[in-house]
């Protein structure tokens, strides 16, 4: 899974929660584990009752995941649109470097990523996103709405990974055709110095490994391909 490389926020939100863990009253610290479990299991009615009476909205678990994350996490619909109705940062990424709509991509909860990207969730930042995600996954329906918002097609993880490389490594040809279609770059190369084709081969992908160097053969004027 992509996920290491991804704590440069950790100190700030461990102080965070550290802060709101001090002297804090019982009934305040059960109202907070009540939103944090109405959050996770999509109990839309008591987290609506409590951000009522002044619960934040941005209220983080240990682990930096805001009330909007949990339930983005486990595709709880009505809960995220509940959420969003008292303006939470939509955008908000926890320790591990994970935003609402990374971990509803990765989840493959599409309705719920609809929701977030329409309430202004970023596509392009630092680190892992949800373009990557999507490759990652073989999510191909939320990728092409990636694309479509204008998402950074060679953007880079952590490891200089793109899109492409990943789904190509992960065996998601339809993911692989669409990136190549929309211009993804096919020469880039990651930490280990190992573009999308070589990796794909060295895993056993060798149809896709094709596929990519038959696009770049072509755009480099070799020979005249139209990829289907």
């Amino acid at each position: 899974m992509p996920c290491a490389d991804r704590l440069s926020r950790a100190a700030a939100i461990l102080a965070l929660c550290a802060a709101a863990f001090v002297a804090v009253p019982a009934q305040a610290q059960g109202t907070y584990e009540a939103a944090l479990s109405s959050a996770r299991l999509g109990d839309t009615r008591q987290l609506v009752g409590l951000l009522n009476r002044g619960l934040d909205a941005d209220t983080v678990d240990l682990q930096g995941n805001t009330l909007l994350i949990l339930a983005a996490r486990e595709g709880m619909l009505s809960t995220v649109q509940a959420i969003l109705q008292y303006r939470p940062r939509v955008s908000q990424r926890n320790l591990a470097g994970d935003s609402a709509l990374m971990l509803a991509t990765l989840g493959g909860h599409e309705a719920v990523a609809d929701a977030l990207l329409e309430a202004g969730a970023e596509l392009n930042h630092e680190g892992w996103n949800p373009l990557l995600y999507a490759a990652f996954e073989g999510r191909l329906g939320l990728l092409q709405k990636f694309l479509q918002r204008g998402a950074d097609i060679d953007a880079l993880a952590p490891n200089r990974s793109t899109a492409l490389m990943l789904a190509a490594r992960n065996g998601h040809i339809e993911v692989v055709r669409t990136l190549l279609a929309a211009g993804a770059d096919t020469a880039l190369v990651n930490d280990r110095g190992i573009d999308a084709a070589t990796w794909a081969r060295q895993v056993g992908n060798t149809v896709i490994a094709d596929l990519i160097d038959a696009e770049q053969a072509r755009r480099a004027g070799t020979v005249r391909l139209e990829i289907r």
